[in-house]
């Protein structure tokens, strides 16, 4: 049966259970005892975890209701996953994908679910020391360097994306995820500011950017460090807006979600966890360093790629609130949104202006 400790109406509408069932049976075999359960800790696409007997998997859709365009493709987050099996970056094994709406409602892909931590609010108690800490972090950053050091050509990702302009449709494509959702939020409360920061942007991205893959969402809490210790990133997950082109930008968003000890407290707190202001955590400005010195790739125009960051991530913060205002969401951070992207943008300003530390 479906575990409803989650909100049974929302799960309900992600999946019918005996048609699921079904369409698993031909790929998995038949079981005795399976059941399904929301995962609440994402706030994209959806996670279901999927006991099938003694065996864990995870089932990947987008969520319930409109969306917007681009933005919640799971068959391309299971193609870049697919793709990266055999290759150094730590990536979960794939079962299958299902481009059938019939379904469930919707395409959905399978994977087998990977056992460890996903470090969000705090550290697991086994990796509280200094020692531990710089480890979390130069794993973390090491396999951002592994993600973009992969020869997209010959993994047959060759034809993912269009690396040349990147950066600018980057920018152009979070003002029109900002306009999608203010179409709904404009009606609750407006935030000017979002305007000045793409209209600073538009006139400071670079023009010249190396290509390779870019995951597109790589942060602390997209990752998961297998069981014991030290510390070792087993697994790199929510792979939906992975495309080929700068990879710069995921170095900036990754630091968006690093809590130096000199930081004010951050505007979204469910997303940006402090924790990493303890001792043995290196600062912004090392995991730059090292990201340097394991790719040899220079950090230029870091002002640009931060507050792109930024950007992107107010975008996904309206999306998020327009889709609780619509009932489209059970999600818990969704309506923090309304205060979450003004205070987020009020800060961006100030980094621009050079009030803020990078």
């Amino acid at each position: 049966m479906i575990d409803v400790s989650n909100d049974d109406r929302y799960l309900r509408k992600l999946v019918d259970e005996t048609a699921l069932r079904r369409y698993l049976e031909d790929a998995l075999g038949e079981a005795d005892s399976v059941s399904i359960a929301r995962h609440d800790e994402g706030h994209s696409n959806e996670t279901l975890f999927v006991e099938w007997d003694d065996r864990e998997f995870v089932v990947r859709r987008p969520p319930a209701g409109e969306t917007a365009d681009t933005a919640h493709d799971v068959l391309r987050e299971y193609r870049t996953i697919d793709a990266l099996q055999e290759t150094a970056v730590p990536v979960p094994e794939t079962v299958l994908a299902c481009d059938d709406e019939s379904v469930i409602g919707s395409e959905f892909y399978v994977m087998v679910r990977e056992a460890g931590d996903v470090i969000r609010e705090t550290e697991p108690d086994r990796f509280a020391t200094p020692e531990h800490r710089s480890t979390i972090a130069a794993e973390l950053v090491d396999s951002l360097a592994s993600v973009h050091a992969v020869d997209y050509e010959a993994v047959g990702l060759g034809d993912f994306g269009r690396p040349d302009g990147f950066t600018e449709r980057q920018v152009d494509r979070w003002r029109q995820q900002l306009e999608w959702a203010f179409d709904v939020t404009e009606d609750e409360r407006e935030v000017p500011e979002l305007e000045t920061i793409g209209e600073w942007l538009r006139a400071n991205v670079p023009t010249d950017h190396a290509h390779a893959l870019v995951h597109g969402d790589y942060k602390l809490d997209n990752v998961l460090f297998e069981p014991g210790t030290p510390p070792q990133l087993g697994a790199i997950f929510d792979w939906e807006l992975s495309t080929l082109g700068d990879p710069l930008t995921d170095l900036g968003w990754m630091l968006l979600f690093w809590h130096d000890p000199s930081d004010p407290e951050p505007p979204m707190p469910d997303l940006m966890a402090t924790f990493m202001a303890r001792e043995g955590y290196p600062t912004r400005d090392e995991l730059v360093d090292r990201y340097e010195r394991q790719t040899g790739v220079e950090f230029e125009n870091r002002r640009f790629y931060q507050v792109l960051a930024a950007y992107k991530m107010a975008g996904l913060g309206e999306m998020f609130f327009r889709r609780y205002l619509e009932g489209n969401s059970a999600d818990p951070l969704y309506p923090k949104m309304e205060t979450g992207v003004p205070l987020l943008a009020e800060q961006t300003l100030a980094r621009i202006d050079g009030d803020r530390p990078l």
